[in-house]
């Protein structure tokens, strides 16, 4: 930790009971979403965004011109994405990270039925986004920015060295943000409580100056 306080740290804790269902951009299904940056954005002015979306049969994605993608099925079944530009063909198996281009006309196959898979989602020219998939326990540093802990499966403990009394617990589908400022650093401990536990840790880059000017302006 260097050059702030904790009480610096906008920390959000999201449980999954608390996440509202709305329509997909493009109406063809329902996503909860987890984190959005700035908070009153759209789809189409959003900087970053992280959702959970329910894929309940075939069917196209929604495209988002200028954006990044991450996405990760969580739950026990396959989906296959195809697009005929670039001539694309990729099965997701859960837990497996894929990375791609929101302009491209995407569609999905349900070989196993139903699903529900998890997004994060950047602007390319004002920030940049990654994803790692957590399946043990470790100190995680985190920098200027902001990292989104998302337990997609059993339950994790979260802890702050710098606070012992600060311990969050992650069950399935819960989420912990948390915003650093300019310049600083930090550090957490995870710990998984199930064998199988799953954690999605996503790293978002502090925006651009020329995207704040942006989104004063509009």
């Amino acid at each position: 930790m260097s050059g702030f306080s904790p009480s610096d740290i906008d920390l959000q804790l999201i449980r999954a009971k608390d996440l509202k269902p709305i329509p997909w951009k493009n109406g063809g299904g329902t996503t909860r979403e987890i984190a959005l940056e700035p908070p009153d954005a759209t789809f189409d002015n959003f900087l970053w965004r992280i959702s959970i979306a329910d894929v309940g049969q075939a069917g196209p994605f929604s495209t988002f011109d200028g954006v990044d993608r991450i996405i990760v099925v969580t739950q026990d079944a396959t989906m296959v994405l195809t697009s005929l530009s670039p001539g694309m063909a990729h099965t997701l198996l859960p837990g497996e990270p894929f990375r791609f281009s929101g302009e491209i006309p995407i569609h999905a196959e349900l070989p196993d039925g139903p699903t529900q898979d998890f997004n994060l989602m950047w602007r390319r020219d004002s920030t940049q986004g990654q994803m790692t998939v957590r399946r043990s326990a470790a100190c995680l540093g985190l920098n200027a920015g902001s990292a989104v802990l998302h337990c997609t499966k059993g339950s994790y403990q979260v802890s702050l060295p710098c606070n012992p009394a600060a311990n969050y617990l992650l069950q399935q589908g819960d989420t912990l943000r948390l915003t650093l400022p300019e310049s600083a650093t930090f550090s957490l401990d995870i710990l998984p409580l199930d064998a199988d536990a799953l954690m999605l840790d996503c790293r978002i880059d502090a925006p651009s100056t020329p995207y704040a000017r942006s989104l004063a302006h509009d």
